[in-house]
């Protein structure tokens, strides 16, 4: 029987969106557990995938065990990647 790629290549698209849709929510859930925010408040400050990846980021640092000026200088040599993201959570406090 002749294979239909046309169909083929739609169930993989299915495949991988729902996969993506999946980690996507488990990373939020994860996320979410590590800040005081809900699922819907960071889905809203940073719908992106991408941010939550820079989000991770600025909290390993300010979570660090470092100390308080070297946690500084990390941020404003990171400044550039997490300038949007501390901007997004400080205008989210203001």
């Amino acid at each position: 029987m002749p294979v239909n790629w046309e169909a083929f290549d739609q169930e993989i698209d299915e495949a991988i969106t729902d996969a993506a849709a999946a980690a996507d929510k488990r990373l939020m859930e994860r996320m979410a557990s590590l800040t005081h925010m809900t699922e819907e408040e960071l889905l809203q400050l940073f719908p992106e995938p991408a941010d939550w990846k820079r989000l991770s980021k600025l909290m390993a640092i300010v979570k660090s065990s470092q100390s308080k000026n070297e946690k500084i200088n990390h941020i404003v040599n990171n400044a550039e990647e997490l300038g949007d993201v501390i901007v997004t959570l400080l205008d989210r406090l203001a």
